[in-house]
């Protein structure tokens, strides 16, 4: 069964688009408390090590991967629940 895409529709998106190393994931941490335990907030970011990273922080800190998409101009977009 999979999840309805309304479950994932984030509570806040983060633009990170002209960011690099490791900023995408230093807003990541600094608004991790704006959004509620359950809810998902995507990163939009167009550094390529975003890729590597997003995932890497949510396994550093508890917190769920649950994947990536495309933002509506093309850029990846990568979501995550908070869990704590």
């Amino acid at each position: 069964m999979s999840t309805p895409e309304h479950a994932l529709e984030p509570a806040l998106e983060l633009d990170c688009r002209t960011m690099l190393c490791p900023m995408p994931v230093i807003e990541l941490a600094k608004h991790l408390a704006d959004v509620e335990v359950g809810q998902t907030i995507a990163v939009v970011a167009t550094d390529a090590a975003a890729r590597v990273d997003v995932p890497a922080w949510c396994r550093m800190r508890g917190q769920e991967f649950v994947g990536a998409d495309t933002a509506t101009d093309g850029a990846a977009r990568y979501l995550v629940r908070r869990l704590s």
